[in-house]
């Protein structure tokens, strides 16, 4: 028997898909994900904007425009998903994201993109944003997978300073902390282009580029903001405008050094966001205090966000279109021809896509949600899902089937939503009451992803800053009680309180508990613990608790929990703690 005809044979009985015969061992592709970060679905040139994009505009314009992709409502959950082709909610990163308080990461049992293409023979790299675990180094990205890392840990950092919070340095190469000036995605570009100019082409190559742009705060070069003086808007929209443009820039310069390298005939480019753009000023303060927003970048509570999602609904944090669907390009000019794809994608198809092109294996123990598309890439094949989840969590979730989605808010009172998004891409008209049986069957469907998935990480760190009464919300038997620190002022302004409950966001439930706060530092019995004396701390349930000095005040002391505005400002210096195992 030939190798041909055994070949032949393997495809047929289905032994090897048909990328990995197509391509060959010898001929593994070079891969290259570009993510960017909270992307208006309508803020690029190809897609009618007046952002200047001309190098993204080109890829697709000689790619495949995928027209329904799906990425998830915020970063954490999306980013997870194209690391394990596995929907969030199959390990608890479901709900919005890991906060610089929170110690927990993607689970270590799971197996990673970088990680199955480094057992196939790939040199792994990434540069830019990791937000997927920071409290512990097993989490951190080197220890995931890559080779090499180049970035930061956490969902944001000042784009100049690479501060968190104004204090502390968010930046490493390898594991090693430094301060280093420049412009955050000019310097990731700069990374990217070092590592293809440097790498062995005895090996393909994995090169992962996590933009922060153009997620708050606001920041860029002034040059960059004058080019955009005369365009329509204020101040945010010149700045987000020229915080894509620079992205653009070096999406360019990452395809013409793989052009020069003479790698680009051979390599798969695919350029994504992971949510839609920020509609809720709630997404677009930029982490910061009221005082600190005017002169950082970031966007007033109740102001309206420069980004824009087109006649999508909603944006980032939301199950509708704006917040989910995401402009999405696969490029690899030997092998794809221009395309617009319809059919409906999803963030979790990237890695058992992308492995069935390198010859790689994910986990058997972990099977995949996603799914290999080449063939709707290549071929404009219908989609392989008979359903795609957009998300579930105990208090909300979405599903879509061919043209059909559903919302459901189970939050009381209640509310189920059914779109065609055929007819009605920007889900102004619930026919719910008119398609029951359709409503019915996503419905069960929905419902059984959701008896499938792990409780939230989020919601299980939330309890301990909603005070005592914060634990009946899960454990309505509770008899737990505060111990130690006693109440000194409100934790919350009121306008704040307001504000959230307003937004009915998936936070607004978080004050519905009496939390009071002190100004000693008070923290669980543990000799390694610190926190800073000026810091507003909530009262803890449940928990020995001592007030005391503080012990240290180096770069990775312990962190309590504490209230939403201060678990989103708070910073690293205070929540990454380094395991030295």
């Amino acid at each position: 028997m030939t190798l041909a005809t055994l070949r032949f044979a393997l495809l047929v009985f289905g032994f090897i898909g048909p990328c990995t015969f197509a391509f060959g061992q010898g001929t593994k592709p070079n891969i290259v994900v570009i993510l960017a970060d909270d992307l208006g679905n309508a803020d690029l040139g190809y897609r009618g904007s007046d952002i200047k994009t001309p190098n993204i505009d080109q890829l697709a314009k000689e790619g495949v425009q995928a027209e329904s992709f799906y990425g998830m409502p915020v970063c954490t959950p999306s980013r997870a998903q194209l690391m394990t082709g596995r929907y969030a909610m199959r390990y608890g990163l479901q709900t919005l994201v890991i906060f610089p308080s929170h110690a927990y990461g993607l689970p270590t049992d799971e197996r990673t993109l970088p990680q199955a293409l480094k057992e196939a023979g790939y040199q792994t790299a990434m540069v830019g944003k990791w937000h997927l675990g920071h409290a512990d180094k097993k989490f951190w990205p080197q220890n995931r997978g890559f080779d090499h890392f180049y970035g930061n840990l956490v969902g944001e950092v000042d784009y100049f300073t690479k501060e968190r919070g104004g204090l502390v340095v968010d930046w490493q190469r390898d594991g090693k902390f430094l301060k280093e000036d420049g412009y955050f995605t000019t310097l990731i570009g700069n990374e990217a282009v070092s590592i293809i100019k440097a790498h062995d082409t005895s090996k393909p190559l994995f090169l992962y580029v996590a933009s922060l742009a153009p997620h708050a705060p606001y920041q860029a070069p002034k040059q960059d903001i004058d080019a955009y003086k005369n365009a329509a808007g204020d101040v945010h929209r010149h700045t987000y405008a020229a915080m894509i443009t620079d992205l653009d820039t070096q999406v360019g310069r990452i395809v013409t050094a793989l052009k020069q390298k003479n790698m680009l005939d051979n390599t798969l480019i695919v350029f994504s966001s992971d949510n839609g753009g920020a509609t809720s000023a709630l997404f677009a303060t930029g982490a910061r205090s009221p005082e600190e927003r005017a002169e950082s970048g970031g966007v007033e509570l109740g102001a309206k966000p420069p980004a824009s999602n087109g006649t999508l609904r909603g944006g980032k944090g939301s199950l509708h279109e704006g917040g989910v669907r995401v402009p999405t390009i696969f490029y690899w000019p030997t092998k794809l021809k221009p395309s617009i794809v319809n059919e409906p994608l999803d963030m979790v198809d990237v890695m058992p896509t992308v492995l069935a092109l390198a010859g790689a294996k994910g986990s058997p123990d972990h099977p995949f949600d996603g799914k290999d598309i080449w063939r709707t890439l290549a071929e404009n094949q219908p989609s392989p899902h008979e359903d795609v989840l957009i998300n579930v969590e105990s208090f909300r979730g979405a599903i879509r089937k061919d043209n059909w989605k559903l919302v459901k808010i189970a939050l009381l009172p209640g509310k189920t939503e059914l779109f065609d998004l055929a007819k009605d891409p920007g889900e102004k008209n619930n026919i719910a009451n008119q398609f029951p049986e359709v409503v019915n069957d996503l419905q069960a469907r929905l419902l059984t992803y959701a008896k499938e998935m792990k409780p939230s990480e989020w919601m299980k760190a939330q309890p301990a800053f909603l005070g005592a009464q914060g634990k009946t919300l899960f454990d309505p038997d509770s008899t737990s009680t505060i111990a130690g620190c006693r109440a000194r002022r409100p934790c919350f302004r009121n306008d704040r309180i307001t504000g959230l409950r307003e937004s009915r966001s998936a936070v607004a439930f978080l004050f519905l508990a009496d939390v009071s706060c002190h100004r000693r530092t008070c923290h669980p019995q543990n000799p390694t613990s610190a926190l800073p004396r000026d810091r507003t701390l909530p009262t803890r349930p449940a928990m020995s608790v001592s007030c005391q000095e503080p012990a240290s005040t180096h770069l990775f002391d312990h962190v309590a929990d504490l209230p939403f505005d201060d678990l989103i400002n708070y910073p690293i210096s205070r929540s990454i703690a380094v395991n030295s195992n």
